[in-house]
């Protein structure tokens, strides 16, 4: 008997030695797992930084590959399983302490990618700083604790980096490790299973063409990933700004938009980005955008935004006729300093002649941005001065055109940057008149022999202050009505024309 029991013990024995040693290698692969894929606090990417500069750093680095983002994605679920916690409304914490437990929502709606710095270049007008984990913002201090951080960033969400009089107009934000020692983080009042957003509507907003290019373009392009799971918070927020722009700020969310510096409480969420994403003026590069989204998604977005109708610029029935002739719209400029046009009225008539339905609108800041968006769709043809005013292209309905007038003094290369190149992208043709000495009333204010007029490069030496205030704030036009003519008749031949074009 006895032999026979320890013949049954030997194998039991080494059965629990083996499954000792199984666990133990288990458990030295998951280490090694997590340790090659945690988020943010990468300490292969922080050794390739500064710790002791205080700046906002700025690293380029090329983006991860498919695998890797995958995995970093898998590692993160990992780690909110768990910790997984009830869902906002099911939390109803009777202290401090319960609130601050239970303020980890399930997952994160987008997984960070932990290859990347903190903050990063995402172009040369524009930084990014994303952080995953337990995120804590405090508002009034414009200040980020997260628990995986291992030193501080600083940036200011605003796409202008290098414009030192737009940047300081922007508050600077800070992202910070927790603070030392148990129960020195600040104790959530409000928690989110959203992706934290911060921007800042400073800089330069309040101008249409900045709104667009530095602020609404930008956020589209950073939070149109998160597919409406990220709240906006927003900085150097101005009520009237966000009135005029409230309808794609929920396109885009599915949360309300908080005026953030004036915020009391100590938000919590899964993961924050802090800053937009420039690509370029007035446009998306599909390639660089996540899940290649372009301008047109945009447009689209905006005519959901807006309820406008006119996808495209097709005429309602097979042919233009005399129940619906293309409109053109002049964007006038009478209520803004320079570049008005001094024979608005004669240019109306003379489209008239021509079979458009004209329309003069001036979009200036107290337009009810839906009403002047509808009038826009509505139009076939805009024409306007160079200025902000011509950002409305983004409501021209595709296969519309813009003819850009621009001012005298060689500004060609200004109207191409801002509105020529931006056209091709919303699928807009794009038409130019320029400006003749004789059709400027520079030419009433300086002598013949004025720098002014003789050598407007020279004026363009003296640098930017110097340009805009002679030759977009001082000047006005009145274009030939037979050159202008010719214009309106090219415009008209590019416009879709039914069955038969």
């Amino acid at each position: 008997m006895k032999s026979r029991s320890s013949a049954r013990g030997e194998p039991r024995r080494f059965g629990n030695v083996a499954l000792l040693a199984l666990m133990l290698c288990s458990l030295v692969a998951l280490s090694l797992i997590r340790a090659r894929f945690s988020p943010i606090g990468n300490t292969a990417v922080a050794e390739t930084i500064k710790v002791e500069d205080p700046k906002p750093v700025v690293v380029s680095k090329p983006a991860a590959t498919a695998e890797a983002d995958e995995a970093a994605a898998v590692a993160v679920e990992e780690d909110k399983e768990e910790e997984a916690q009830p869902k906002d409304e099911e939390i109803q914490p009777k202290t401090e302490q319960a609130l601050d437990a239970a303020v980890r929502p399930a997952k994160a709606a987008v997984a960070v990618d932990a290859s990347k710095p903190v903050c990063y270049e995402t172009s040369r007008r524009s930084d990014t700083c994303e952080a995953a984990g337990d995120v804590r913002l405090l508002g009034r201090s414009q200040t980020i604790y997260v628990d995986t951080l291992e030193r501080e960033w600083k940036t200011r969400p605003y796409c202008r980096k290098h414009d030192t009089y737009a940047l300081s107009h922007v508050k600077e934000w800070s992202l910070k490790p927790f603070p030392s020692g148990d129960g020195a983080a600040p104790k959530c009042t409000s928690n989110s299973s959203a992706t934290a957003f911060v921007i800042s509507t400073g800089g330069f907003t309040g101008n249409p063409f900045h709104d667009y290019t530095d602020v609404l373009i930008p956020a589209f392009i950073t939070a149109h990933r998160f597919a409406g799971e990220v709240q906006f918070l927003v900085s150097s927020y101005k009520s009237w700004w966000m009135s005029r722009y409230i309808q794609i700020f929920q396109q885009m969310s599915r949360y309300e938009v908080v005026d953030i510096d004036a915020d009391d409480e100590v938000r919590c969420y899964p993961s924050a980005v802090v800053g937009p994403t420039f690509h370029k003026e007035l446009g998306v590069d599909p390639s660089k955008a996540p899940s290649g989204v372009s301008v047109a998604d945009f447009r689209k977005m905006l005519r959901s935004a807006f309820g406008l109708e006119r996808a495209t610029a097709t005429p309602s029935g097979d042919r233009w006729d005399i129940r619906r002739r293309p409109r053109l719209l002049i964007i006038s400029r009478r209520t803004s300093r320079g570049r008005a046009f001094m024979n608005e009225r004669a240019m109306a008539d003379m489209a008239g002649s021509l079979g458009f339905d004209v329309r003069i609108g001036d979009p200036d800041t107290t337009s009810d941005t839906s009403k002047f968006a509808r009038l826009v769709n509505s139009c076939d043809v805009m024409v306007g001065v160079h200025g902000a005013g011509l950002t409305n292209m983004v409501f021209l309905p595709a296969g519309a055109v813009l003819v850009q007038v621009v001012p005298y003094g060689r500004l060609e290369w200004l109207a191409r940057n801002t509105f020529a190149e931006p056209s091709a992208g919303m699928e807009v043709h794009y038409l130019e008149y320029v400006v003749q000495l004789d059709e400027t009333t520079l030419s009433e204010q300086y002598p013949s022999d004025h720098l002014v007029l003789k050598d407007p490069m020279a004026i363009h030496k003296q640098g930017w202050d110097a340009l805009k205030t002679t030759y977009l704030d001082k000047q006005n036009v009145r274009p030939h009505l037979g050159r202008l003519k010719k214009t309106f008749l090219q415009a008209l031949k590019m416009l879709p024309h039914g069955r038969d074009d």
